[in-house]
């Protein structure tokens, strides 16, 4: 008895492709409900791509129901396929658009949180540049941890990203960017807020105070170390937020703190001996082929062609 070929055999179409990227949007999203908004179709459109790629492939890729929706183990190898097949295609559309020299398709950037407030503009000056240049280009900016932008730079789903010095991987090549100033600082409602920096020497390990539950380098865990640590937050908005309750101290960046500052709600302590600099740098996959958007976008960034940092 012959064997059953599979479902997908022969070519994958227009409307293969069209499903996947339904799929790809629903995984995001978490469910179909929350897919309608991104994709702009309804949920019974959802619903009926997603059964007709499920009888294409021949498998079960999700559970949906009153239990929420979840992948199956099988819809989780698909999604790892769907996103080098479609990182693949925008490879190849890339490439053709260098031939014509033309900058058109999509630029993925990943970025680390509240940098938007830093005084040196560079990314969004560069990025404002790159659409006067070529208008039709699709910017997607996704806002996630350094460890997650690492993994999209070195798997093709980012096209650069923006992280903190914290370590370097061989297969990234980094430009640096800035250095960014963080200091310790208090809520107006905090005791520290009005004692003088010698006061605030002796009571500073009797503070409760909020760290962050994200990695840093050795310099900077040991300004940390200094502190009576009570709390964690993943991101500098969830010190902020901390920060603010009146209970807490902390460090935060002070172009991110500044707004708070000037209207008298917080007060950096101790600004000669407790800071620090967090450097940041650009992110691209080393040895990936080349991109005209991308290679664009470094030029107004003023950093020149790739550079290595060793």
């Amino acid at each position: 008895m012959k064997s059953k070929p599979p479902l997908l055999g022969g070519q994958i179409s227009d409307i293969d492709i069209r499903h996947l990227r339904i799929f790809k949007a629903v995984v995001e999203c978490g469910g179909f409900s929350a897919a309608e908004v991104q994709l702009n179709i309804s949920r019974s459109a959802i619903s009926i791509s997603m059964s007709d790629l499920e009888q294409r492939l021949g498998l079960r890729l999700c559970q949906r129901g009153r239990a929420g929706f979840s992948l199956t183990p099988e819809g989780k190898e698909v999604h790892a396929a769907v996103l080098q097949l479609l990182s693949s295609l925008e490879g190849f559309r890339t490439q053709v658009n260098a031939i014509h020299a033309q900058l058109k398709g999509e630029f993925n950037i990943g970025i680390t949180d509240n940098l938007v407030t830093m005084q040196h503009m560079r990314i969004t000056d560069a990025l404002a540049q790159l659409k006067q240049q070529g208008p039709e280009v699709q910017i997607n900016i996704s806002m996630l941890p350094p460890n997650e932008i690492e993994l999209g730079v070195l798997d093709g789903r980012l096209h650069i990203g923006v992280v903190p010095d914290l370590r370097t991987l061989a297969g990234l090549d980094y430009l640096p960017l800035y250095g960014e100033t963080s200091q310790l600082y208090c809520s107006h409602t905090h005791p520290l807020f009005q004692q003088s920096d010698n006061q605030r020497t002796v009571e500073l390990k009797r503070q409760d105070a909020v760290v962050p539950a994200y990695a840093q380098t050795a310099a900077i865990k040991a300004q940390h170390l200094r502190l009576k640590a009570s709390a964690t937050a993943t991101d500098r908005e969830g010190i902020a937020f901390l920060i603010m309750t009146g209970c807490f101290i902390g460090f935060l960046p002070t172009h991110f703190a500044e707004r708070w500052v000037a209207q008298g709600k917080m007060q950096a302590l101790m600004t000669d001996e407790m800071g620090y600099v967090t450097h940041y740098s650009a992110i691209t996959r080393r040895g990936a082929p080349p991109n005209l958007i991308l290679q664009t976008y470094l030029d107004k960034l003023d950093l020149g062609e790739v550079g290595t940092k060793k």
